[in-house]
């Protein structure tokens, strides 16, 4: 009886000090608005090791800043729901507003910022009350959000009225408006906040601006090889913390550009799956994913070689994508 008591103890010791090492695994979250679920990927093995149920139409998906929640857009139950990392499990439910598409966490995690696509407003959340803290009123059909590292500054991104809404994040008051070319889909910001990276579907070009003047700096436009140029569509895109490469997901063209961020010259051109919309890279830059909707898979680009380096099948339309670290 002993002996097995001890044998029982020393597993126990065993998996409580293997645990750390599997919590520090590099891990994707995949949301597949078809299917309802998201897919979990090891991005050692690269291989998908659960996938759970998480509501109605997912999109959006994003990460508090310590790791240990989970933010999932659940847009057809008209919610941003909460997950705990390391069970997989619903925490509670965040007042997002109606149909909320996609989301930006500020750096300090204390706010979200959402986009709620029919109403045309964005929906400001204060994470820790779990309250709405304001609603602006923006564009016909919001849709990407972004942050100044800094914080000061949210943008949205409105589909129908083709603008860019720069958003004071202490009055939440439009302090300007910018112009770009046909239904805008994501934004980002340099790490040092002085630029803003614009991406326009329908248009097919990539807007830079200024963030101190607002005015534009580069349009960036895509020659895609073999591809008609009403298929290339820039939705998704990830910039380096070293403000050296720009990448695009461009749509339909089922490809992702690489884009020098000082010259703005398209550098190279990457085959992915179909209909690849939204990026996300591991945090030393290794490894760059891609959701690929029609195909309904990631693509894991190594991005030093430039090359696509493995397909890995998740659920039906895979839309977004955040990685753990």
């Amino acid at each position: 009886m002993m002996k097995a008591s001890l044998l029982l103890l020393k597993s126990g010791l065993m998996a409580l000090a293997m645990f750390p090492l599997l919590a520090q695994a590099l891990t994707a979250y995949v949301t597949n608005e078809k299917d309802d679920t998201v897919s979990v990927i090891d991005l050692d093995s690269l291989e998908v090791t659960a996938t759970f149920e998480v509501g109605q139409r997912p999109r959006g998906v994003a990460l508090s800043p310590d790791n240990k929640l989970l933010y999932v857009c659940v847009s057809d139950d008209n919610t941003i729901r909460v997950f705990d990392v390391e069970t997989l499990k619903p925490l509670y439910d965040l007042p997002s507003g109606e149909n909320p598409e996609t989301f930006v966490v500020s750096p300090a995690g204390d706010r979200i910022y959402t986009s709620n696509e029919s109403d045309n407003i964005v929906t400001v959340i204060d994470t820790l009350e779990r309250k709405v803290l304001a609603q602006i009123d923006v564009g016909v059909e919001p849709e990407g959000m972004a942050i100044s590292p800094d914080g000061k500054v949210a943008i949205n991104t409105s589909e129908t009225t083709n603008m860019a809404h720069w958003i004071d994040t202490e009055s939440f008051e439009i302090v300007e408006n910018s112009l770009v070319d046909q239904r805008p889909r994501d934004a980002a910001f340099d790490l040092d906040s002085k630029r803003l990276w614009v991406t326009s579907e329908i248009g097919g070009t990539v807007s830079v601006f200024d963030t101190e003047s607002y005015e534009e700096l580069a349009k960036i436009q895509f020659d895609l090889k073999g591809v008609q140029p009403d298929r290339v569509q820039p939705v998704g895109l990830y910039l380096t913390s070293d403000g050296s490469h720009a990448y695009f997901a461009l749509g339909p063209a089922n490809h992702v550009a690489v884009v020098d961020a000082k010259t703005y010259e398209v550098l190279d051109y990457l085959l992915v799956g179909r209909r690849v919309w939204k990026l996300a890279s591991t945090p030393d830059e290794s490894l760059l994913l891609t959701t690929n909707g029609i195909s309904g898979d990631v693509s894991v680009i190594d991005m030093k070689k430039r090359k696509v380096i493995k397909s890995i099948k998740v659920g039906r339309f895979p839309w977004g994508v955040a990685i753990h670290d």
